[in-house]
């Protein structure tokens, strides 16, 4: 099993690494990793860029004022979401590794985001 995270500096802690290397050896995909990770990479983190969205945009329509309210439409939002979009995110993902696969790492210019 390979382990992958992108580039931000929360992750890439130097404990951070070290446990996730000795956790993944030589399996690690990260900006301090066995293999980098392109920062940003709207190829390949769909979900990412569409689920973090669209949780985003459910989760603030209220305004949480507080702490405990923000925890709780956090919590609810991520109940809703249906199965079947959880499903079409992943296999989008799929398709867009796929995909860069066959670019041979390129950027995939004629993609476009779905769910």
């Amino acid at each position: 099993m390979w382990f992958q995270q992108d580039g931000s500096t929360a992750y890439t802690a130097r404990s951070t690494v070290q446990l996730l290397n000795d956790v993944f050896p030589r399996r690690l995909i990260s900006r301090s990793g066995d293999l980098a990770w392109p920062a940003r990479s709207p190829d390949l983190t769909a979900p990412d860029f569409f689920l973090c969205g669209f949780l985003k945009s459910k989760v603030y329509v209220n305004k949480p004022q507080t702490i405990q309210h923000l925890k709780y439409n956090i919590r609810h939002e991520i109940e809703e979401i249906q199965h079947q979009m959880l499903q079409d995110v992943m296999k989008n993902a799929l398709e867009r590794a796929e995909s860069c696969i066959a670019n041979r790492g390129d950027h995939l210019a004629d993609i476009i985001f779905r769910s």
